[in-house]
């Protein structure tokens, strides 16, 4: 695992934080003695691309969901039935 000091981490911060995404994490040094590691997050600490579809076949929505209480909605905003 490489080490840059504090000053080296910050001048190429983007290029290193791409490099940690990738699968290369590094370490930053402070007067030669490591301070803090740095790796990429796994696939469940990313959050929200995990997340789409998780409830895929656990809910079913009706047929008719796009007009399920139409009439209400049209007394409700014009005062008229369907």
């Amino acid at each position: 695992m490489q080490t840059y000091n504090i000053h080296e981490a910050k001048t190429n911060l983007s290029r290193l934080v791409e490099e940690a995404a990738r699968g290369n994490g590094f370490i930053i040094a402070k007067a030669g003695k490591p301070m803090v590691k740095v790796l990429p997050l796994s696939q469940e600490e990313r959050g929200v691309a995990g997340r789409l579809g998780f409830l895929r076949d656990q809910i079913l929505t009706p047929d008719d969901f796009d007009t399920l209480g139409a009439s209400q909605i049209l007394e409700l905003f014009e005062g008229r039935t369907k």
